[in-house]
């Protein structure tokens, strides 16, 4: 008996760009539009599957942009799969490692499609292709980023009485430390015991501003500071973790799963922030999950601000994880203006929803890609016969 090889037939890559409902204010950008690069791979028996990749405030945050994550996959990673076995995820990544270095959120996107093509084939959600979920919603925080106190204290009330978080991140960094860890506390202040607050600083620190910044920021009730210096100084957020009760937590230190492990060795953080984008796709996200659990180490799920369709897929992941203590931040969708799956991942008591359905449990709204698209598109094929 001779059974068939579903093959990888033509993947196709667009950029949409979607204004935000405010600007998002980093400690290196000011972020107004949010620009995804969309993935749809279309497999021999007709099957699809769709990813994303996408980065927070273009080359200003990482090494990639919109861009360059589209032109990687045109140039490198789609000629490399066309007509390789579809049901192969992992030969598909190797495939691509070879062709491609770093380029971590181009892997994810492509990676992204490949899991939610099988999925679908197999009737499945991709949560089952990683062990099967044990959530059926998570935590879900909100980030306050307009850098106003006054506007931020107004936000996080409406959120409360809405019942759509309680947990609060801050982006912080942008002002003299003195003045962010005032700006949290007349935040806290407000909330009291209504909310968690947590703050993000982006690597803006030098370690001297951090030890001022984790001392203020753990008298006014904050409970955990993301990133206070830049990514490569293990020692300095050693230093930090061990010398204050607030949690540290590594989020541009962890760029996949060798990270993680040096991370974890230099006890450098008291929890990791996984970004499916940041870490290399779904796979590698998953080891980098794997080595905070046996380190012993708080897990957060991470965010790029992705559209609902790799949030979708984050969601897939974590909800197969037993143990989030610090919950996650997968909001992306409601930051934007648009939304652009068919049916909008939901968010209510606090919690976000884990999509239903096969693969990633999200379909795309053709209106709403054709509005947001930034051109027409490009798309590479087998060759006929092939």
């Amino acid at each position: 008996m001779v059974t068939s090889v579903t093959k990888i037939d033509q993947i196709e890559t667009m950029i949409l760009d979607i204004p935000t409902i405010r600007g998002h204010v980093l400690s290196m950008a000011t972020m107004r539009v949010q620009t995804a690069v969309l993935v749809r791979i279309a497999f021999s028996d007709g099957s699809e599957g769709i990813g994303e990749g996408t980065t927070i405030g273009g080359l200003s945050y990482g090494a990639e942009s919109p861009e360059g994550i589209q032109s990687a996959i045109d140039t490198y990673i789609a000629p490399a799969l066309l007509g390789c076995d579809a049901d192969n995820v992992n030969g598909a990544i190797q495939r691509i490692d070879k062709v491609a270095k770093g380029n971590r959120i181009a892997k994810t996107a492509v990676e992204t499609a490949l899991w939610d093509g099988l999925g679908k084939r197999l009737g499945v959600p991709v949560s089952q292709l990683f062990g099967g979920a044990v959530h059926g919603n998570l935590p879900v925080a909100w980030t306050l980023a307009s850098g106003n106190s006054e506007t931020d204290i107004a936000e996080a009330r409406e959120m409360i009485e809405a019942r759509r978080h309680n947990i609060f991140k801050l982006k912080i960094g942008k002002r003299p430390v003195r003045e962010d860890v005032a700006h949290v506390a007349r935040i806290k202040d407000a909330v009291g015991d209504a909310a968690s607050i947590r703050v993000d600083v982006n690597t803006a620190w030098s370690l001297q501003d951090a030890r001022w910044g984790l001392r203020g920021l753990q008298e006014a009730g904050c409970e955990l500071v993301e990133q206070p210096v830049p990514a490569r100084y293990h020692r300095a957020m050693a230093e930090l973790t061990r010398g204050y009760e607030i949690a540290v937590m590594a989020d541009e230190a962890l760029n996949g799963p060798e990270d993680a492990l040096a991370v974890a060795d230099a006890h450098a953080a008291d929890v990791f922030a996984v970004k499916v984008a940041q870490s290399g796709g779904l796979k590698r996200a998953s080891e980098v999950i794997a080595i905070a659990q046996a380190a012993g180490r708080g897990l957060y799920g991470g965010t790029m601000l992705e559209t609902g369709l790799g949030t979708a897929a984050a969601l897939q992941l974590f909800s197969t994880v037993e143990t989030l203590h610090w919950g996650t931040e997968f909001f992306g969708p409601l930051l934007l203006t648009g939304e652009i799956l068919a049916e909008p991942i939901a968010y209510r008591d606090f919690c976000v929803e884990i999509p239903r359905g096969p693969g990633i449990g999200a379909a795309l709204d053709p209106d709403k890609i054709a509005f947001f698209r930034r051109d027409g598109g490009r798309t590479l094929k087998t060759a006929a016969g092939q």
